[in-house]
C-alpha cells in the first residue's frame, strides 16, 4: 500500500476523507454503565463526562428528567472547557461567564448581557443525535441536519437486557488495525493458540474470561469433543472464503473459515463484517459477540462487544468483573499495555501458549498485536498473503467508499428503514461437519440455535442469512435522549 493511501484510510478528523465517510454512521459514544454510580460514584452528584469520537471533543451528560445530550465541548462564547460546566439539573452552566445550554444545545442565558439581552436567542451549542440501543448510547457526527441512519435490525439490538451485556475497553492504536484483526480468520491459529492442555478444570469449564477456545466446544470428531483451541493448534492452515450478502445488505460480508480436521470431517467456522467496522463471532454454541472498534481519535479506539445469549440469561455482573481485572474504570482503561510489556512471559512462552501473555484473557493477545504495529501501522511495509485476502478486500472497499462519499454517494452499511429492518442476524457458528454437506451443517446448526432462542421466537424468528427479507425489529430506544 502506498503511504498515501494509509493516511488516506486511518485519518478520521474533521474534514479528512475517511473522517467525512465515518460521520455517516451511528457510533458507539458511552455504555450505559458508565453513568451508574455504582460503577462510577461520581456519577451520582454530577452525570456529565467528557468523551472523544473522531478526533471531536464533546460532552456527555444527562439532566434532571433522564435525557441525555451530547455537546460540543468548547464554550461557543469563548471556547473554555465545558468539561468543567456547572450541572443544574436542566442544563449546564460554563463557569466562565455564566452562559447555560439546555440538553437540545438551546443557550437558555447569558446573565453578564444584562436584563433585556436578546444574545442567547442567537446562541446554540451544536448538539448531537443520540439512540440508545443495547445498553449503550449510540452519537451520530454526520452534517447538521442531515437524518442519521437506521442501525441493522442485529440481534445483539433485538435481545432483551436479560440476555445482552455490553462491555468495552481502550486500545492505543488506530481504529483499523483493531478492526483488521477481528476480521482476519488466520491469526487465532497462531495468537490464540495454548500449548497446554486443552481442556478447562471442571469448576471453570466455560465460565473462564478469556479461555473460550477452552470452554467452547467446536463439535464431535470420531465420537471425541474437540474444544476450539484443538483445532486451532492442529489445523493452521484454513481455506477462507468472503461473500458480499448483496444489494440489500450492502457492506455486511459473510466470512467462511474451513479447517481439514480429516478426509471425512471439516472445522466450520462462520463469522460475518459489517462495514466500516464491525464484526460478528461465535463466544460458544449458545453466545454471540458483536464487536465494533470506534475511533476516538487517530490513535486510540475504543472496542464496544455486546454479547448475545441464545440459550440462558447472561451473568453480567460475573461478566464484568472478570473484564475488569484487566480493566480500569471509570475510563475503561487497560491494565497492560506497552508499558509493561503487555503481560509478557517468556517462561510461558516456551510452555503453555504462543504469545506468552497469558491464557485468561485472550483479548489482550489482541491488544498487543494492534498496539504492537505502532500507533498507526505502516502498511507500506507489508507483505500480505493469501490468508490475508478479507483484508485486502475490506480496505479495497474503504477506498471505494471514500471516493462514494466524495461523490456524493451514500457508502455502503447506511442503510434506511426498510433496508435495515431486512439486516437481520447474522449467523455464526463453530462446528465441526461432514467435509461433503459442511454448508448444510452450519446452516442447520444456526437454525437449531436460534430455534432455542425463547426471545428471538418472541420477536418472529429471524433468517440465516442476515441479507435475507425479515420482519423489522425495533431497536431499543427506552432511555430518553435530547
Amino acid at each position: 500500500m502506498q503511504a498515501a493511501q494509509n493516511e488516506l484510510i486511518t485519518r478520521v478528523g474533521p474534514g479528512t476523507p475517511c473522517g467525512e465517510l465515518l460521520r455517516r454512521y451511528w457510533h458507539p459514544v458511552a455504555l450505559l454503565d458508565e453513568f451508574e454510580p455504582r460503577l462510577d460514584p461520581a456519577m451520582a452528584k454530577r452525570p456529565l463526562k467528557a468523551v472523544r469520537l473522531l478526533g471531536q471533543d464533546l460532552i456527555l451528560w444527562r439532566d434532571v428528567e433522564g435525557r441525555y445530550s451530547l455537546l460540543d465541548r468548547d464554550c461557543p462564547h469563548r471556547g473554555a472547557d465545558l468539561k468543567y460546566a456547572r450541572h443544574e439539573g436542566d442544563g449546564v452552566r460554563c463557569p466562565f461567564h455564566g452562559w447555560k445550554f439546555a440538553a437540545d444545545g438551546r443557550c437558555l442565558e447569558t446573565p453578564a448581557e444584562g436584563a433585556g439581552s436578546t444574545l442567547c436567542q442567537r446562541v446554540r451549542q451544536r448538539s448531537y443525535p443520540l439512540r440508545v440501543a443495547a445498553g449503550t448510547l449510540f452519537a451520530f457526527l454526520g452534517p447538521e441536519g442531515a437524518p442519521p441512519p437506521e442501525l441493522p435490525a442485529f440481534d445483539c439490538f433485538a435481545a432483551p437486557a436479560t440476555h445482552s451485556f455490553a462491555f468495552k475497553g481502550l486500545w492505543r492504536c488506530n481504529w483499523l488495525q483493531a478492526f483488521e484483526v477481528g476480521i482476519d480468520p488466520a491469526h487465532a491459529s497462531f495468537l490464540h493458540r495454548m500449548l497446554d492442555e486443552d481442556v478447562d478444570p471442571p469448576d471453570v469449564q466455560g465460565r473462564t474470561y478469556g479461555r473460550q477456545f477452552r470452554g467452547a466446544s467446536a463439535g464431535e470428531v470420531d465420537g471425541e469433543r474437540w474444544p476450539m483451541t484443538r483445532v486451532l493448534r492442529e489445523c493452521h492452515s484454513p481455506e477462507i472464503r468472503h461473500e458480499p450478502l448483496g444489494d440489500k445488505a450492502a457492506g455486511l460480508t459473510r466470512i467462511t473459515t474451513l479447517r481439514l480436521v480429516n478426509e471425512r470431517l471439516t472445522h466450520v467456522r462462520v463469522t460475518n463484517a459489517l462495514f466500516p467496522y464491525t464484526f460478528v463471532i461465535p463466544l460458544s454454541e449458545t453466545v454471540t459477540i458483536t464487536q465494533m472498534h470506534v475511533p476516538v481519535d487517530d490513535t486510540h479506539t475504543y472496542w464496544v462487544s455486546f454479547f448475545t445469549s441464545f440459550d440462558a440469561p447472561l451473568a453480567k455482573e460475573t461478566m464484568r468483573a472478570q473484564r475488569l481485572v484487566n480493566t480500569e474504570l471509570p475510563d475503561y482503561l487497560p491494565r497492560k499495555g506497552r508499558e509493561n510489556d503487555w503481560g509478557y512471559s517468556a517462561e510461558e512462552q516456551a510452555s503453555r501458549t504462543y504469545l506468552g501473555m497469558g491464557e485468561a484473557d485472550i483479548n489482550v493477545h489482541d491488544q498487543w498485536a494492534c498496539e504492537s504495529m505502532g500507533a498507526i501501522a505502516d502498511r507500506t511495509r507489508e507483505h500480505l498473503g493469501t490468508s490475508d485476502k478479507v483484508i485486502m478486500a475490506n480496505r479495497r472497499m474503504l477506498l471505494a467508499a471514500i471516493e462514494a462519499v466524495q461523490r456524493g454517494g451514500t457508502p455502503p452499511g447506511v442503510f434506511d428503514a426498510a433496508t435495515a429492518a431486512a439486516v437481520t442476524g447474522p449467523d455464526t457458528i463453530d462446528c465441526i461437519a461432514p467435509a461433503a454437506r459442511w454448508e448444510a451443517t452450519w446452516r442447520e446448526g444456526c437454525a437449531a440455535k436460534r430455534a432455542r432462542a425463547s426471545w428471538l421466537a418472541a420477536a418472529g424468528g429471524g433468517s440465516a442469512d442476515a441479507a435475507a427479507a425479515a420482519p423489522a425489529t425495533a431497536v431499543p430506544t427506552d432511555v430518553p435522549t435530547a
